[in-house]
């Protein structure tokens, strides 16, 4: 903008809002246009560009005509009128006065928060709080010139918008999909789409299953003050069952909580069924966080008869917890229900405690880097008979220390040591000592020749490892509860005792043997592979055979990584035996694309009776997704037992989301039976119309007009 049309302006401005309307109901507002004029009358006249911007408001036109004697603006289209970033008023002419809170609007669209759209023969602004569309239609769908008519919209005659309020108010209203009306509602509110919490009913959802059969759930929203609300969700189906469903959600100063039940009278049992389930957070004194999850189920089928996550173990927990920079506190108490058949409440350590504090630090002598552990641990079975009904409690300490050095030649030398002690109070088993202790030192020394080789096409690195350990003896007086199940794979090929727990310690003189080779392209292609193996003079009896360390040289590690730039992944792992006999084997498989989300798994476990399985293991599992350009979305999953030559769930999906509709149809079918659970098919099916009381984060994309 020019000088001379700054100063024009500025003139302008002075005999508009100062000269001839120095009334206290309204306060300066900023005028800017191409050409300004004024007659003997007073009539001040903008034309080109005009922009006005007052008390938040930002109001843009074509031609403005400023009456002083009236009080009113007439505009002249297309004209933008904005309050704020969430409410936009598009129209062709206007008349307004100059606060711009009171007039009419002539060929108007109202926008919401970039999302629903009103389109009217006139909108009258009343008080600058309210907007009457008269003879109006509301879609929140992208509408083309070739295709105006929505997926949906709601006619009416009449639409109220108040701002304040962020609320919508129709009269006669008419739902339509497409072109064929579905529903009349001659009173209906709604949120408009700025409003993040308002009490209401909220998107229902369509469930059939062949043993409750068809029903809706159909949840209701409300907002308790600014730091709570209550969700409530009725289901009813076609068979007669009947179920309440309760989400209440509380946010406080220093944290917040969710309890979250549901009671159900159903024909599958005689007795009422349900679940409720209390999860929160605390910030405590200190830096101290307090943390819990409780929950509890009538029966495992439960779960999944309505639907919900199934799962044949649940745990509540209670913890306390405080992490810093090199010191970690630590204490939880958990209590454990069992649904599995092979499980009873009675004899598995139901109840669990304990308390750990770990702490980090440089000595300042050795230089390295140290660790000091001090934890307590307990379980408690609910019976009292022996042996079945043990209860044990153990205090321990662990301290390590290790150091890492380059030698001139490139070898990365790396020392370790450290000792654990353990203290065990057992009680309930007579074939155990009530009271036992171990002390069991450990030292190591590792040797590692990072090896590279850098290429025009690729770069590759070489890294052999030797590990030599050494560790005291473990006396194996206390009864193994944790220690049972073993796994060999690249995470503790070079672990000093790859016990799952304390129960069993790794003992006597051994070496850790393997290497690594990765491959990295230029053209975006990387492969991976880990070969190792474990030697042992004096291995531990208590590793099942299946762990691959029951002898004096362990099973063969094997694994590949293969990854691609177009997203495909590849990881292979094997554990063999030297006459090639494979104990275990897995195979995962992804690609992920824009359009494509596809994930595999296959595993291979021999059967062994001392770790609970006594038949072969062979599963193969399918999951995948794919999304087509026309917003809709197919997926499918597969689990299927190769040992038993039977599927055990299966379920296909497909959706449709774009800026306007979420659609969401499934079938699903679990093949699985036992003592609690039955097999089960599930149909679920969601509508939702999307623009009121709800962002656009998350949805699918928009309608492209001519695209």
């Amino acid at each position: 903008m020019s000088l001379v049309r700054g100063m024009v302006l500025t003139l302008a401005l002075t005999m508009m809002w100062l000269g001839g309307h120095a009334t206290a109901q309204s306060e300066d507002a900023t005028l800017i246009a191409d050409r300004i004029q004024t007659d003997r009358s007073g009539r001040l006249t903008a034309e080109g560009n005009v922009e006005v911007f007052h008390q938040g408001h930002r109001l843009k036109a074509s031609r403005i005509v400023y009456d002083r004697d009236a009080d009113t603006v007439e505009l002249t289209g297309p004209i933008t009128l904005a309050g704020g970033a969430d409410v936009v008023i598009l129209a062709d002419q206007a008349e307004l006065t100059t606060d711009l809170r009171d007039g009419i609007l002539r060929s108007a669209r109202l926008v919401l928060d970039q999302q629903l759209q009103i389109a009217a023969n006139e909108i009258h602004r009343v008080n600058g709080r309210y907007s009457q569309a008269i003879r109006t239609v509301a879609s929140a769908c992208e509408v083309c010139a070739d295709d105006p008519i929505p997926l949906w919209q709601i006619r009416a005659s009449r639409i109220i918008h108040d701002e304040k309020g962020q609320q919508l108010y129709f009269e006669n209203a008419v739902v339509q999909i497409g072109r064929v009306p579905v529903l009349y509602i001659p009173r209906l509110r709604l949120p408009d789409p700025t409003l993040e919490r308002a009490h209401g009913l909220l998107v229902p959802s369509l469930r059939t299953t062949d043993r409750l059969g068809t029903g809706i759930t159909t949840p209701y929203f409300f907002p308790l003050g600014r730091r709570a609300d209550l969700t409530i969700s009725p289901t009813f189906t076609t068979n007669g069952s009947a179920s309440m469903a309760a989400r209440y959600r509380h946010a406080f100063r220093m944290g917040e909580i969710e309890l979250t039940f549901a009671y159900a009278h159903d024909e599958i049992a005689t007795d009422a069924r349900g679940f409720g389930q209390l999860v929160g957070r605390f910030d405590l004194p200190r830096g101290f966080e307090l943390t819990f999850d409780i929950e509890d189920v009538s029966d495992a089928g439960y779960y999944r008869d309505y639907g919900l996550p199934e799962s044949d173990r649940i745990d509540s927990e209670i913890a306390v917890t405080r992490i810093r920079r090199d010191v970690l506190i630590e204490a939880r108490a958990t209590y454990f229900t069992s649904f599995r058949a092979g499980e009873n409440n009675q004899t598995i350590p139901r109840l669990q405690g304990q308390a750990e504090i770990v702490r980090r630090f440089t000595p300042g002598l050795l230089g390295g880097a140290a660790e000091l552990r001090l934890s307590a641990f307990g379980y408690e079975r609910p019976s009292s008979a022996d042996v079945v009904g043990r209860d044990v409690s153990r205090l321990s300490f662990d301290g390590d220390w290790r150091r890492s050095a380059t030698t001139r030649g490139g070898f990365v030398v790396t020392a370790m040591t450290g000792v654990s002690a353990d203290y065990y109070a057992i009680a309930q088993d007579s074939t155990a000592p009530a009271n036992a202790n171990r002390m069991v030192p450990r030292a190591a020394v590792e040797l590692r020749l990072p090896l590279i080789r850098h290429g025009a096409r690729a770069t590759q690195v070489l890294e052999p490892v030797v590990q030599v350990v050494w560790s005291g003896g473990d006396p194996a007086v206390v009864p193994n509860e944790d220690s049972v199940l073993t796994e060999f794979d690249e995470a503790n090929l070079f672990d000093l005792n790859r016990f799952t727990g304390r129960d069993r310690v790794e003992q006597g003189l051994r070496a850790n043997l393997g290497v690594r080779w990765t491959r990295q392209a230029a053209s975006g292609w990387k492969l991976g592979t880990t070969v190792g193996r474990v030697a042992s003079a004096d291995p531990n009896p208590a590793f099942a055979q299946s762990s691959g360390f029951d002898g004096a040289l362990s099973d063969w590690l094997t694994s590949v990584r293969i990854d691609t730039p177009g997203g495909f992944k590849l990881i292979t792992r094997a554990q063999t035996e030297p006459n090639f006999i494979v104990n275990k084997a897995a195979i995962r498989m992804g690609w992920q694309t824009e359009q494509v989300d596809l994930n595999g798994t296959y595993t291979w476990l021999r059967p062994e009776a001392d770790v609970g399985r006594p038949f072969e293991t062979s599963e193969l599992t399918l999951d995948t997704t794919y999304t087509f350009e026309s917003d809709w979305k197919a997926g499918f999953d597969w689990q299927y037992d190769l040992t038993a030559d039977s599927t055990r769930s299966a379920g296909i999906g497909i959706g449709y989301q774009n800026e306007c509709v979420t659609f969401d149809l499934s079938l699903s079918r679990s093949f699985t039976a036992s003592a609690n659970v039955q097999p089960t098919t599930n149909f679920g099916l969601i509508i939702s119309l999307d623009g009121f009381g709800a962002k656009r984060s998350g949805r699918g994309g928009r309608r492209s007009c001519g695209g």
